[in-house]
């Protein structure tokens, strides 16, 4: 099994910063992709960022310029800089990542971790 945890959420006033940190472990043989999701109540869970193991990051519209997506293959950890929050970005915020587990399968499978909690207040 592969876990994932992250840390770093909190209450921050609007225009402030957050670090969020994701680490995976387990049965991990490559990770393709890693990158954050949130769900904000009663809204659907939506796409915040992906990087992917060797090319671009990717980041919803209503984040970029604001939020960085970096990771450390190394040690299998993703981190989303978070800069000039707004109330609108508060939301529970989900680690994922695609697992390739076995050199001998080809299959990415889909890891979530159990979520942190990020609030602005205005």
């Amino acid at each position: 099994q592969v876990q994932l945890v992250e840390s770093g959420g909190g209450l921050v006033r609007a225009g402030g910063s957050l670090r969020l940190s994701c680490v995976a472990s387990g049965r991990i043989f490559s990770i393709n992709i890693m990158g954050w999701y949130r769900q904000a109540p009663g809204k659907q869970r939506e796409l915040v960022a992906l990087i992917p193991s060797g090319g671009s990051a990717n980041y919803a519209d209503s984040v970029k310029g604001r939020f960085t997506i970096s990771r450390d293959n190394v040690e299998n950890a993703v981190f989303l800089q978070m800069n000039s929050l707004k109330p609108e970005d508060t939301a529970v915020y989900f680690c994922y990542a695609g697992v390739r587990r076995e050199a001998a399968i080809s299959r990415l499978d889909n890891y979530w971790g159990r979520g942190t909690q990020v609030t602005v207040s205005s």
